[in-house]
Order: C-alpha cells, then structure tokens, then sequence
C-alpha cells in the first residue's frame, strides 16, 4: 500500500473542511466548526495565504492532512513552525502515516532553518499524547494559553 504526501490544491478544500469535521467531532467540539468551504479555499488557497497544507493519501485515496504556518521565536531569533491540524482517519491510524506527516513538516523545519516546531494537543487526548511522546516531543506545561476570539476580540479591538 502506497503512501504519498503532497502539497494541498484549492480541490482538495472539501476533503479538508470533511476531515476538520472529523477531527472536530472526535475532540468533541464539532460545533465550534463554522468554517465554511469559501473560508478554507480562501484560507489555504488564495494569493498571500500564510498557512500550508498537505494531503496524505494512500493509493491515491485522502487519509489525512496537516495544515501549518510559520511562526517567530524572539528568543531564538529564529522562525518556527506551529501544527495547527494533523488528522489521519482512524482506520488507517497505526501504520506510520501520521509520522510520516510529521516528518515531512520537521524536514521542512530543519531545512528553513526553523529553530522549533510546534503543536497543541487536548490534555485527554491520550493516544496522541503517547504518539508525541514516541517521538521524542516534550510538552511545555509551564505555558497556559490564551485566546480572544469571536464578541470578546471585537470589544477589545474596538475599545
């Protein structure tokens, strides 16, 4: 069975918002999804998009995708990168295609010069946890995230 990795085309926008979907569902928050088709093709597609994005597909069928950024270290005085999404259908988990996607985004990492790459994960979220941790990634719990979003962004923005 035939593994490719390849770079995401304005075609491929349904199969991602499907796998979002997915994902969406299975951390238990499909209905915070309200991205449509439009938002991902002019997200990921249209001229100036900061965001990447790769299809995995296994004899020619899509099992997965990972959507990615650069970010920037002030510290390291460096770019990174930051994983926003790397989903694979669970039947076709366990067979090395998450690693494989993985890989490819660290390869890229390490030949821009980026001095980290990096990832959030759901603190139940333990077989993702335990893949991570397979691959030598450390959490860094001494961080807490925040976030502004939706109502609450637009009054700060405004004032």
């Amino acid at each position: 069975m035939s593994l490719t990795l390849r770079p995401a085309v304005r075609s491929d926008a349904a199969q991602i918002l499907a796998f979002i979907t997915e994902l969406a569902d299975y951390e238990r928050a499909r209905h915070e999804v309200v991205a449509s088709l439009a938002d991902i093709e002019h997200s990921l597609f249209d001229e100036g998009s900061t965001v990447r994005s790769l299809i995995c597909e296994r004899d020619g069928q899509a099992i997965g995708f990972a959507v990615y950024f650069y970010s920037y270290s002030t510290w390291l005085g460096r770019n990174g990168i930051y994983l926003e999404d790397l989903y694979i259908t669970p039947e076709q988990r366990g067979d090395g295609a998450g690693r494989q996607l993985l890989r490819h985004i660290a390869r890229e990492a390490v030949e821009k010069g980026c001095g980290r790459l990096e990832w959030s994960v759901l603190d139940w979220n333990e077989p993702a946890i335990g893949f991570y941790q397979s691959l030598g990634a450390e959490p860094q719990d001494e961080w807490i995230r925040y976030r502004l979003d939706g109502e609450r962004l637009r009054q700060f923005a405004e004032g």
